[in-house]
């Protein structure tokens, strides 16, 4: 089926170029691109073919956002009284009890609305860290949710292992044997990971933290994701140096700073990417560089538990691949990739320098680098031969009004951060006038508040 998107006001494309083109126009057949450039140029060939038209006037079109760090089980404990002022630590041990009543149906429900929500944002790839599975939940769930959504899902099977009788951070209730989490890893990996271009599902082998599992299990994950070699490229995830906290245990613990414990650990290269990473030094950060390891840069989440602030102008200075992560929804309360992309610009000149990051900076760590950071070259940008994901926000808002006169692009990052009133993923409508086409969000957000009721009732 052969589309033809056109008449937007401005089409933001993240080329090689990085071309801004007014009155912008995407030609996609089936779930790849095909042709992009002013809509007066369209070729005659593709008006010819069309199958169907959108008209894009008064949007403003981009490529979809990628997020790189979520925890969507935790839209079902957003803004929990007991946890709403804690710093990482307390707001842990305060919300794993709760965790522990996860069920089946409660992990589907919250990677079902996780989704959505994300996508109402812009988002339309998202990586999750899932690494509870208690009462016989599995990534399965999430899979099987993700599907009813459609947005291209990268499942990152977590693990905890080192419980507070072995001096770790989580309760025993939470924890896995290793054998157990290895076991599964390979499993999941071996029925949903797809390795070809525009995949929808792919696998991350992710053990949380290093307060949470042993040092044995991060090498031993490492080497089960590198034994699926290139062709599969199988990534890791993990929590780093995310807070001061976290630095002494490390320290005290393994004798090593987070950066470097994670070198000690092979948690370096082109295959890994990190969340958080607020407390690198230049040394670590120089590491991150020259091997190629991405950071999912979470800078709401890092405000809301007072973690500090990542040093992302350095990191980009010295050739860190950097991405966007909303964090989980009860260290953000939000899952909304646009206002995660405001956040990232302003955060930076926090320290009072206005040059430190510019609207167009903060939009393309949301696209291609967040794509750079999961390993995929499908996705990111509007150009020939790339993934059919795109987005569009309409101009015509109050909040825009003015601000799209001067600089449209701009604009988008500056002012309020609306939704979506289009998002195609692979090629097929999934929000059209704003809303979601696959599912009814009415009966969904009622049953994902039930699912939080019940899992603060059983705690």
């Amino acid at each position: 089926m052969l589309t033809i998107l056109k008449n937007a006001t401005m089409l933001v494309t993240m080329d090689a170029d990085r071309r801004e083109i007014p009155n912008g126009a995407v030609v996609y057949r089936d779930n790849a691109i095909h042709w992009v450039g002013a809509t007066p140029d369209i070729p005659a060939s593709y008006l010819d073919q069309a199958d169907e038209t959108i008209d894009a006037s008064g949007k403003i079109v981009l490529p979809g956002f990628v997020n790189t760090h979520h925890h969507f089980y935790q839209t079902l404990t957003r803004v929990v009284p007991a946890a709403q002022n804690a710093v990482l630590f307390d707001w842990l041990k305060t919300l794993y009890p709760i965790w522990a009543n996860l069920t089946p149906d409660a992990v589907f429900i919250s990677t079902q609305l996780a989704l959505t929500e994300l996508l109402l944002s812009g988002c339309t790839t998202s990586s999750d860290h899932h690494y509870l599975w208690p009462n016989g939940s599995r990534l399965d769930d999430q899979f099987a949710a993700a599907e009813t959504v459609g947005v291209r899902f990268h499942g990152a099977r977590g693990s905890m292992s080192l419980g507070e009788s072995d001096g770790g951070l989580p309760p025993d209730s939470v924890v896995e044997k290793e054998p157990d989490i290895l076991k599964d890893s390979q499993r999941v990996v071996e029925t949903y990971h797809d390795p070809n271009r525009y995949a929808l599902h792919r696998v991350v082998i992710a053990p949380c933290s290093p307060f949470s599992v042993t040092a044995d299990l991060m090498r031993e994950s490492a080497a089960l994701a590198r034994s699926f070699g290139s062709e599969m490229n199988v990534h890791l995830h993990t929590h780093l140096a995310e807070t001061k906290d976290e630095e002494d245990f490390c320290l005290e613990r393994f004798g090593y700073r987070p950066g470097n414990y994670a070198e000690e650990l092979n948690w370096l290269g082109d295959d890994v990417w990190h969340a958080h990473c607020v407390h690198l030094n230049e040394h670590e950060i120089n590491n991150f560089a020259h091997t190629c390891t991405g950071l999912a840069h979470c800078p709401t989440s890092n405000m809301r538990l007072a973690s500090g602030i990542a040093p992302v102008r350095a990191m980009r200075d010295a050739g860190v691949n950097v991405g966007l992560g909303v964090d989980g929804s009860a260290s953000n309360d939000s899952s909304h990739m646009l206002s995660e992309v405001r956040q990232t610009m302003l955060l930076q000149r926090v320290m009072g320098n206005p040059h430190a990051m510019d609207a167009r900076e903060a939009l393309e760590i949301a696209t291609l680098g967040g794509a750079t950071v999961l390993g995929r070259d499908d996705i990111g940008a509007l150009a020939p031969n790339m993934a059919a994901d795109i987005i569009a926000f309409d101009l015509n808002q109050i909040g825009f009004s003015g601000g799209a006169v001067h600089d449209p692009v701009s604009a988008l990052v500056f002012c309020y951060p609306p939704n979506v009133s289009l998002a195609i993923v692979n090629g097929k409508q999934l929000v059209k006038d704003g809303q979601p086409t696959m599912l009814d969000v009415g009966m969904m957000i009622e049953k994902h508040n039930t699912a939080a009721r019940l899992l603060i009732a059983d705690s």
